[in-house]
């Protein structure tokens, strides 16, 4: 098991970057920067490539809606190089209210367009033959009676350092978990909890890789969440930093019916607890919403406690297949904690 952190892009970017620089040192082996309606997340991988030499650097997510699967695979291809093959292509379909409120862009066939901007992202890496593809999504070229008629198929004009940039997807409907571990590298699961993780996605991971073609390797997961070591209330309370960002993305993230991030604490159990969570986050009532998400949801979805506590909950990640732990270290010195935990995965 590898130790990933995500970038805490939110703030000032130069100083998180500042942050991965020191923790490279202490073996963090994975970077993730998210794009949202903030900066986008490949000027700032761009930048970590050239502060950094070991550390792989993946966009988690790059919104699929926002640029063409062309650009995807030149942005990836081109981070690739720059970085000397540390590159991770995280791919996501984001949702409605981002992609059609920011981007204006209608949010049509996400699991079409995921499979199809994977296979043409691959097909231009391979860089075998000159670009086509008749797709549900894409043509390309594109049919003469949709342009001028003057498109043309072409190859990239750079040679990748690599022909299989990694691809992971994040996926958080069943259908589309199951796609992702018929053909991504790897799965980016959002507030994963593993005891619960097979009885949840083992039927869909395990329907995926029924179709997996065997030269991709195995899948890799990565998951985790906030980090911190210590004993006694002070500690315990840290975990009350992710209850905003679980009620959000539970409660706020979409329209009744249409948030694609409120099945997931239903399908672990607390189907009570989210559905009051989103009602009260719709009503404007975040604080309450915030308070409302279980403990134990909390708990199991985060690595926040005495050391021992801390490392059962690191097994446990590894017991469900997790092959990267995702940490946002909190409540102390974030290099010491990250050294910490890398010498335990060693």
């Amino acid at each position: 098991m590898r130790i990933s952190m995500p970038l805490q892009y939110a703030g000032e970017p130069k100083a998180a970057v500042d942050q991965v620089v020191e923790l490279e040192k202490v073996g963090l082996d994975t970077v993730w920067v998210a794009e949202a309606y903030g900066f986008d997340s490949p000027t700032l991988m761009g930048y970590i490539a050239a502060r950094t030499e070991t550390v792989s650097i993946g966009s988690a997510i790059l919104p699929l809606y926002t640029r063409t699967p062309s650009l995807v695979a030149m942005t990836a291809a081109g981070l690739d190089d720059l970085s000397g093959g540390r590159a991770i292509l995280g791919l996501g379909a984001s949702g409605p209210q981002v992609i059609e409120g920011w981007h204006g862009v209608p949010y049509t066939k996400p699991l079409a367009r995921t499979r199809e901007t994977i296979e043409i992202c691959r097909r231009i890496w391979a860089r075998e033959e000159r670009l086509t593809h008749d797709g549900a999504v894409f043509q390309l070229p594109l049919p003469p009676d949709q342009g001028t008629g003057l498109g043309k198929p072409l190859k990239i004009i750079n040679h990748p350092v690599r022909p299989d940039i990694p691809v992971h997807v994040a996926a958080l409907g069943e259908k589309n978990v199951q796609m992702t571990a018929e053909i991504a590298d790897g799965w980016l699961p959002h507030l994963f909890v593993p005891e619960k993780a097979d009885a949840v996605w083992g039927e869909a991971i395990a329907k995926g890789r029924a179709r997996r073609d065997p030269a991709l390797g195995e899948l890799e997961i990565s998951a985790g969440g906030l980090l911190a070591i210590g004993e006694g209330e002070d500690t315990k309370r840290l975990l009350d930093l992710v209850r905003p960002m679980i009620a959000l993305y539970v409660g706020g993230m979409g329209a009744k019916g249409r948030n694609f991030n409120t099945p997931r604490p239903r399908r672990y159990g607390y189907e009570e607890a989210a559905e009051t969570v989103q009602d009260l986050y719709l009503e404007g009532r975040k604080d309450e919403a915030a308070a409302a998400v279980p403990d134990e949801f909390v708990e199991l979805t985060n690595l926040v406690g005495p050391e021992s506590y801390v490392r059962e909950r690191v097994e446990a990640f590894r017991a469900a297949g997790v092959t990267r732990l995702n940490v946002t270290p909190v409540g102390g010195d974030p290099v010491a904690l990250v050294e910490r935990v890398k010498g335990w995965l060693s």
